[in-house]
């Protein structure tokens, strides 16, 4: 009997176009795959998303990016209508979207984490609240989403002529120079290590979606010695969080230390996104990694 799936793309976070390219290009390829495949553009209408839920699929591939899809709240409810769905569980997909209690658990097994504090948006307006260069970010936002860096001598201050719909608090974090890795973990087992490099400060939304914006090497550049523990660090903050399914680990690299910047849950899923290029990579094609996942989907019920 053929598998059912829903596919849930759209929602209406600031990541909203990118998920809807990632759902589109999901449900095309299980499709191919041979499941059948039912599109659902998410909205914030509860009573409308029951109603498509209802045949109940055997299987909903949660392609949504950004708070409400990826921070445990659409997950609570698949778990309350114990439909088994792609990536991870709530517990793991809301901790992993709260970077400050994130980067204490991966201090905690010993993930090097750059050094942060909490503030609010009045407290950064107010001058420096740490020593130049450091970066600006919302606690709960995803794909660099309302990320500043703060550098020496710059007289305007993050977002100030900005509104800030990102929370009361935002989290400052040393800025750590050097390269940018990226390892995804599909399961038990980290994939490759990729270099992204950007003509941008960081990698940051611009970078990461549009045109020309980076360029990845695969596999990365790197003594085999670092190469291997950012394996290593990638499998053990999947594991930290309780994440099942695919996550990606994100790190900067200064020449010395591998700092863990944060774990996506929900990473992009076009066939050119990281991690389908590294699945691409160790010999698993963009149609045998979307069924993995659906064949490996589970719910907390």
């Amino acid at each position: 009997m053929t598998k059912q799936v829903a596919v849930f793309m759209g929602g209406w976070s600031a990541e909203r176009e990118v998920s809807l390219v990632s759902g589109a290009a999901c449900a095309s390829a299980l499709k191919r795959a041979g499941y059948s495949v039912a599109a659902v553009d998410v909205q914030r209408d509860v009573g409308s998303l029951l109603g498509r839920l209802y045949p109940k699929p055997d299987v909903v591939f949660n392609a949504l990016h950004g708070r409400f899809g990826e921070d445990g709240c659409i997950q609570g409810l698949l778990d309350i209508l114990d439909v088994p769905y792609t990536h991870s569980g709530l517990t793991a997909s809301a901790v992993a979207m709260d970077k400050p209690l994130a980067k204490r658990l991966f201090k905690d097994v010993g993930i090097p984490v750059a050094e942060d504090l909490i503030a609010t948006r009045d407290e950064v307006l107010a001058g420096d609240v740490m020593k130049p260069p450091y970066v600006v970010k919302p606690s709960n936002e995803g794909s660099s989403v309302g990320i500043h860096i703060v550098r020496e001598g710059e007289n305007e201050l993050p977002f100030a002529h900005d509104s800030w719909p990102y929370g009361a608090e935002v989290m400052v974090e040393r800025f750590i120079p050097g390269r940018e890795l990226t390892v995804a973990v599909m399961g038990d087992k980290a994939l490759a290590v990729t270099e992204i490099v950007t003509e941008h400060d960081f990698y940051d939304f611009d970078a990461k979606y549009a045109e020309g914006g980076s360029r990845h090497t695969i596999p990365a550049d790197i003594d085999q010695s670092v190469y291997d523990e950012a394996l290593r660090l990638a499998q053990l903050a999947h594991d930290t969080l309780g994440c099942r399914g695919v996550s990606r680990a994100d790190f900067r690299y200064d020449g010395d230390t591998l700092y863990i910047l944060e774990v996506n849950t929900q990473p992009g899923m076009t066939p050119t996104s990281l991690v389908p290029e590294q699945a691409q990579y160790a010999g698993i094609s963009f149609e045998e990694l979307v069924s993995w996942m659906v064949e490996n989907a589970e719910c907390d019920a």
